[in-house]
């Protein structure tokens, strides 16, 4: 019985091996593109997002979250979502900082 790998068959074992590797990495940046901004497993109608979180106490954090076009601070637990407050929209100007000279 022949039991010592020749030349062909480290070959083809270093072949196959890149080729497995070569398929998981491809398969990753496709992956990776399809969930960008424009890939086909992001929603098109989006009308929530969360602007802003802050944790206050272990597990426990206050969120700032965008509903259609108003803002809304909900508390969050692990065993519960509650609504804090909606809030009421701000001006660019009023957020804008300037240094008065």
């Amino acid at each position: 019985m022949h039991s010592a790998w020749g030349l062909w068959d480290w070959l083809q074992y270093l072949l196959s091996f890149a080729l497995v590797i070569g398929l998981l990495l491809g398969m990753l940046w496709i992956l990776r593109k399809l969930q960008g901004s424009s890939g086909l497993m992001r929603r098109s109608g989006v009308q929530m997002v969360v602007l802003d979180t802050v944790s206050v106490a272990p597990r426990q954090k206050i969120a700032i979250v965008r509903v259609r076009e108003r803002e809304v601070l909900v508390g969050l637990t692990p065993q519960q979502i509650s609504l804090l407050g909606w809030l009421e929209p701000v001006s660019t100007a009023d957020t804008d900082l300037q240094e008065k000279p």
